[in-house]
């Protein structure tokens, strides 16, 4: 059955659902409205992991082939706590440019038959537009949600830490993470590649040491020299790239988790960002709001009935969010704890930190923790080998046996 969508917000998120639905019927009339113009857009490189890209690949190969190609990738982390460096192995990452990744998703929107309609901004006060669905992905601060907040029972809590997102010349070959102490604390950073010759920067630290370094008083160019010297060994003398607000406000922020009650009213349902948010340190933004469009694009071929199809893509995204909005949350507080473990020997510090969205962590001593874990694991290869060895025991076994017999 032909239908007329329109999605309010140009990200990924709704690019993507644009995509799906035409590709599950060509005569959908659907129309993208973003507020700003074509190519400008907030970020540097988000993350990715290869569960996404299997999904991807099962849904639409050739969008999942063009960001493969434009992404690079990495299986390990490096972590420097002062002037020591430790290296842990992990599983496979990708980053890509955020404005790359918007471009690649256009691209296949329009090839498609997807209307794009840049410098359009939507009005709620004037009405929702005229479709059977209207689907906002218009962000954190999406205006459709807050015209109707009542109703979507919106709920936004601010982190305590302060962290800007921030590019740099520097390439990243590895996931890599600096803590750096100062007289007014620890600020660390974490960086990664997305590109040829770019890296996301991301840099935190708590309220005491922002305001201790000045950095609430500083103009951004006063900011970037100060964090260039903090992080100059693994900067190696790249520069710091900012992205000043158009508003004029600070770039520094404190994260804020919005979550809300409902996630539809009447034809209008949110999507990604709009809905939900989970801290940028498990680094799944971008992954959960393209995952909130394969379960809408899926529910709307399931179901006919648009209010069957809201509720089930509701039901199966808040279910499916439960465990990853708890390790966000644990994420967090261990950045937020970090005295508690920065003093650890750094090979113990970094197992904690891949470690950092259990709940148990918090009420643990750190050592203790960090001893039970290496047991458990120990415990585990155990296991494995045990399951590994078993079999090949046995054919030995059976093999002695038949020789006797002879």
């Amino acid at each position: 059955m032909r239908v007329k969508v329109v999605c309010v917000g140009g990200g990924p998120a709704g690019l993507y659902l644009s995509i799906l639905l035409k590709l599950q019927d060509p005569s959908h009339d659907i129309t993208v409205h973003e507020r700003d113009a074509e190519g400008s857009t907030y970020g540097w490189g988000v993350t990715y992991w290869r569960g996404l890209l299997d999904r991807l690949t099962a849904h639409d190969p050739e969008s999942a082939r063009a960001i493969t190609d434009n992404s690079v990738s990495w299986s390990e982390g490096v972590a420097r706590v002062g002037n020591l460096t430790t290296r842990r192995p992990g599983d496979e990452g990708f980053g890509i440019g955020r404005h790359r990744l918007l471009e690649l998703l256009a691209a296949r929107a329009r090839s498609l038959g997807v209307r794009l309609e840049y410098d359009h901004e939507i009005d709620p006060a004037a009405g929702l537009p005229d479709a059977d669905l209207v689907v906002a992905s218009d962000g954190v601060h999406s205006a459709l949600r807050t015209h109707h907040a009542a109703h979507f029972g919106s709920e936004l809590r601010p982190g305590r830490n302060h962290y800007v997102w921030l590019g740099t010349t520097k390439v990243f070959d590895t996931f890599t993470f600096a803590f750096v102490e100062t007289d007014h604390g620890w600020i660390w950073a974490y960086g990664y590649g997305f590109g040829p010759d770019r890296s996301t920067c991301v840099v935190e630290c708590a309220p005491d040491t922002f305001t201790g370094l000045g950095l609430d008083r500083a103009d951004e160019a006063e900011s970037l020299a100060l964090l260039e010297k903090l992080f100059a060994d693994i900067l190696d003398g790249h520069a710091l790239i900012g992205r000043s607000p158009a508003d004029g406000s600070s770039p520094w922020l404190n994260f804020r988790t919005l979550a809300n009650r409902t996630w539809y009213r009447d034809n209008l349902v949110l999507l990604g960002d709009a809905a939900h948010t989970t801290h940028y340190s498990i680094g799944a933004g971008t992954t959960l709001a393209l995952e909130d469009s394969l379960a809408l694009a899926g529910a709307l071929r399931e179901h006919t009935d648009l209010p069957r199809a809201l509720a089930r893509y509701e039901r199966e995204r808040k279910q499916a969010l439960l465990p990853l909005q708890s390790a966000a949350r644990y994420s967090a507080q261990w950045y937020e704890d970090l005295p508690r473990y920065i003093h650890l020997p750094p090979e113990h510090m970094f197992a904690l930190l891949g470690q950092r969205h259990s709940p148990l962590l918090p009420y643990v001593p750190p050592q203790l923790y960090y001893r039970l874990d290496k047991a458990a694991g120990q415990l585990e290869a155990l296991r494995r080998f045990k399951r590994w060895l078993g079999p090949k025991v046995a054919r030995t076994v059976h093999a002695r046996t038949l020789t006797s017999r002879k």
